[in-house]
Order: structure tokens, then C-alpha cells, then sequence
């Protein structure tokens, strides 16, 4: 089904109507297909792809903006099947092991805490999720299932990576092609796209509001 003003977005062909509804997406304010259709599936299939493959996420994640053009970003990666992989994998938490075992990549987001001229830049996380969105956008472009992941030892990433003081780790992501059949109960809830608040929750003209939205 497609519609612009709401879509609901169907993993698995036998899926009625009725039981995907409460995973349906509504925009209320018209925006481009691309913002609305991207999600972090968690079904991989399991196969290998080349890193040449790869390259192209990278490449959009370079072109985002940043800060006088500091460009903050750099990207770790093991791809499936390399020495690398083990490495990468057992950082993860337990939950993400269940699902990143089937990924093409894990890729280690990280961002460099200052300019070139050693002073500090406020912005360095800011500046690396514009390229993290990028890479996220250009995979789903291509039809893989980009996932991005806080659950893995960031202690051990550093020590393990020899990843300097100087920068910051983010986050984690998984690439892969995506799979579409139920692989068990327990990982159900990932197969649908999460949906969003609403518009009013997210943006106030003016000061900050008082009240709950303080917590």
C-alpha cells in the first residue's frame, strides 16, 4: 500500500490489513517518501556482501554538513566473514547478538571531540548524527536494513580498537539485506516500523514550556 498521508509499510505478505494497522505510519505535515519509508529493520538475512557494496554509505555520510566543515565523523567496520567480524560481534549486548548475527557489517560510529586546531567543538555529536542519517538514508536507498544500536560494551570498543581519547564513541549500526520472514517471537516487535510522536510534542515557538515535558 502507498499513500502519502499514511502508509502502512507490510513485511510479510500474509499479513491482513487489520494486523498491521497498528503499525501504520501518518505524517501529518506532507514530506518527501524517503523520510517517511526508512526504518531500522532487525531480520537480516545473513549474507555476505562486498565492500564495495558498502562504500556508498560512506561516501553519503561524508557529504553531510558540520561545524566550519570539521567533518568529525569516522566509521570502524567488520564485514561478515573477515577476522574483524568476531571482534566487532562480541561487543554486543545479548539482545543484539540474537539479530546483528545475521548482518553484512557492524560499523563503530565514532566523533572527533575537537577542530583541527585542538579547541573543543560543541557540535561534534550533532555534526556525526547529519552523517550517520546519510549513511542510513543511502542504505535504505539501496535496499539494506541499516540499524543503529546503543547496547554494546563502549569500554571495551575503545580499548579493543585502540580508539584515541580524542574522540568520542557514538554508537554502533548493522547493515544488511533485510529478511522478511519471523525468525521468533521474542524479536516480533522489530519487524514493523516504530512509529513517531506528534509534530506538537517536538518543536515550541518561543521558550521552553513548563510542565511535564521537563522531565
Amino acid at each position: 500500500m502507498r499513500n502519502n498521508k499514511d502508509r502502512i509499510i507490510f513485511e510479510k505478505s500474509e499479513e491482513t490489513l487489520e494486523d498491521l494497522e497498528k503499525y501504520s505510519r501518518t505524517a501529518e505535515y506532507p514530506i518527501n517518501d524517503l523520510f517517511f519509508e526508512r526504518w531500522s529493520p532487525s531480520h537480516l538475512s545473513g549474507e555476505e556482501i562486498e565492500i564495495e557494496e558498502l562504500m556508498p554509505l560512506f561516501e553519503a555520510a561524508k557529504w553531510a554538513p558540520s561545524a566550519h566543515n570539521n567533518q568529525p565523523w569516522r566509521f570502524l567496520f567488520a564485514m561478515r566473514g573477515t577476522p574483524n567480524w568476531k571482534l566487532f560481534f562480541n561487543l554486543l549486548s545479548d539482545v543484539n547478538k540474537k539479530w546483528a548475527k545475521d548482518a553484512s557489517a557492524l560499523i563503530i560510529i565514532l566523533s572527533k571531540k575537537t577542530f583541527d586546531n585542538g579547541k573543543p567543538s560543541m557540535t561534534h555529536s550533532f555534526d556525526t548524527g547529519a552523517a550517520w542519517e546519510n549513511l542510513a538514508l543511502q542504505g535504505f536507498l539501496m535496499g539494506y536494513a541499516v540499524h543503529g544500536m546503543d547496547l554494546f560494551d563502549y569500554d571495551q570498543a575503545k580499548k579493543k580498537l585502540n580508539i584515541p581519547n580524542s574522540f568520542q564513541i557514538e554508537a554502533m549500526a548493522a547493515v544488511g539485506k533485510p529478511h522478511k520472514k519471523t525468525t521468533s517471537e521474542e524479536m516480533e516487535i522489530y519487524r514493523h516500523p516504530s512509529p513517531r510522536k506528534k509534530t506538537e510534542e517536538i518543536f515550541y515557538e518561543g521558550k521552553f514550556p513548563r510542565g511535564d515535558f521537563q522531565n
